[in-house]
């Protein structure tokens, strides 16, 4: 049986990115082949090749254009891709060709809380200016809107009165790499 391909888009530090590598290192079914940066000197870049994933990094610019990215995740049989932790907007024609199998987290309970400039510390900002009781991550397909696409999952976390924005950047996180492997997982096996 082949194997199903993953590709990993991330820009930073990359902990849900090693964490779905280690995740699905002996996988019967699932592999992830290649990590895709648009930052050379992301520590997310080191980490991957140090665990044997090969690494393809793209200027802003190739990256937007999507065609090369496209020649290169079709060159290795990609089946899915998975934005862990990736800022840049994915290009129409990359969509396109990957059609609800491109899969993101985002740190919010979407629809709250998402969209463009919402990621990291600026979603815990907002949630916490709000008042907000609970937060939490939100695991969907992506489409053309930023953080619009088919909710697979949320999983939530409660609020205390002194939460500031890294212990809620801890909670989150928590649950990241709790349940981000296993909706991949469950979603590329079934989709």
């Amino acid at each position: 049986m082949n194997k199903k391909s993953i590709a990993l888009f991330a820009s930073g530090n990359g902990s849900n990115a090693v964490n779905l590598i280690h995740f699905f290192r002996n996988h019967a079914q699932i592999e992830v082949k290649l990590l895709v940066c648009n930052k050379a000197d992301a520590p997310v870049v080191a980490k991957a090749e140090s665990m044997g994933i090969e690494v393809l990094i793209f200027t802003n610019e190739e990256f937007e254009s999507g065609l090369t990215v496209l020649q290169e995740l079709d060159y290795r049989a990609i089946d899915w891709i998975i934005l862990a932790g990736f800022l840049r907007k994915i290009p129409v024609n990359i969509i396109r060709g990957y059609q609800n199998r491109i899969m993101n987290i985002h740190p919010s309970l979407l629809p709250k809380y998402g969209g463009k400039g919402m990621y990291g510390r600026f979603v815990h900002e907002a949630v916490i200016g709000a008042k907000e009781l609970k937060s939490g991550i939100s695991i969907h397909l992506v489409d053309e809107e930023f953080d619009r696409g088919e909710i697979l999952a949320q999983f939530e976390t409660e609020l205390t009165p002194t939460d500031t924005s890294d212990s809620l950047a801890e909670k989150i996180h928590a649950l990241e790499h709790k349940h981000f492997p296993i909706i991949v997982e469950r979603t590329v096996l079934t989709h």
